[in-house]
């Protein structure tokens, strides 16, 4: 019996060429690159080449001999900080202040679309969203002194402390209290702002969800749970893993405006140790040093939060 030969044509190479896609990519939206060619050159300049000097939190460094002539020392501040006395605090401090802000701080802008998202009135509505966007646009110095004005000794929060028949007390020479002053504070000052995403998410829900629901007899509390909440869940999560990704980089400057030398023991944070070793003491290795650390907590944190995410509801940043 005659052999058959049966020929199988050759696949085609999947492989891509990267510069082809690019130029067609740019032929097809070169205005939106351009658009955006700005914005990278920013960062390219103002946060990636910065990240050259990091190499000086591995060296003594003098800044009369530069970045590259300055004697390489290795882990040398690294250890020094973990051995230091101020290390555990400023850690735990950094994490207590963190996970206040998350716990506390960021359900409050979901809340607050929530029940603007609920209220029909829309002069009251208009009004409520005003008043609560209001702080995010006034000056964090001015923010700060009102803060350490109403809890002075003689400031409104101790007028109502009297009223319940507590004594007077400047509230900022307390440690315990440092940390919800700064956690209340700042929901005070962001959740009107933080709440505008979720507005619109929710504008974005589709409302024959809800006549559907209606119709197969859901009150209202079924409707948040079985359309708002899923509807949302999204936008939710997302801005979880960025806040996760951020835990460790609580700003100094709110820190600095309104701790003083008795708090330290529960105000004094990674940023703040950084701030007065690097630019005060002028050490500027050992501040680099701390602060590498801290940033590679933060990527820890965010690349874990994000992997997380995607094996749970398959929702993450990338």
């Amino acid at each position: 019996m005659p052999s058959v030969t049966i020929q199988i044509p050759a696949r085609k190479s999947k492989k891509r060429n990267l510069w082809r896609e690019i130029a067609k990519d740019y032929k097809r939206n070169k205005y939106l690159i351009l658009m955006a060619l700005p914005v990278l050159t920013w960062y390219f300049i103002f946060h990636y080449l910065p990240m050259y000097g990091v190499i000086i939190a591995f060296k003594d460094f003098n800044p009369m001999r530069g970045i590259l002539g300055s004697e390489w020392i290795g882990f040398a501040h690294f250890k020094s900080f973990f051995n230091g006395f101020y290390a555990w605090r400023v850690i735990k401090n950094t994490l207590m202040i963190s996970v206040y802000q998350l716990v506390f701080g960021f359900p409050m802008p979901i809340i607050l679309a929530l029940l603007l998202n609920e209220l029909q009135n829309k002069a009251f509505k208009k009004t409520i969203q005003t008043i609560t966007y209001l702080p995010h646009f006034v000056s964090l110095v001015v923010i700060c002194g009102m803060i350490v004005d109403f809890t002075s000794k003689n400031g409104i929060i101790n007028d109502a402390i009297e009223l319940l028949g507590m004594e007077r007390r400047s509230l900022l020479l307390y440690p315990e209290y440092f940390r919800t002053i700064y956690t209340g504070s700042g929901i005070w000052q962001s959740v009107g702002w933080g709440s505008i995403i979720y507005l619109a998410a929710l504008s974005g829900i589709d409302q024959e969800l809800y006549s559907a629901a209606s119709i197969d007899g859901a009150g209202r509390w079924k409707q948040f749970l079985n359309v708002t909440l899923p509807g949302i869940a999204p936008t939710v999560i997302v801005l979880l893993i960025l806040n996760i990704g951020r835990m460790m980089n609580e700003g100094f400057e709110k820190i600095i405006l309104l701790y003083n030398a008795t708090i330290y023991e529960t105000a004094d944070t990674i940023s703040s140790f950084v701030y007065r070793r690097g630019l005060v003491e002028a050490n500027y290795s050992f501040s680099s040093a701390v602060g590498l650390f801290n940033s590679m907590v933060n990527v820890i944190l965010i690349v874990s939060a994000n992997r997380i995410s995607r094996m749970v509801n398959e929702t993450s940043l990338w």
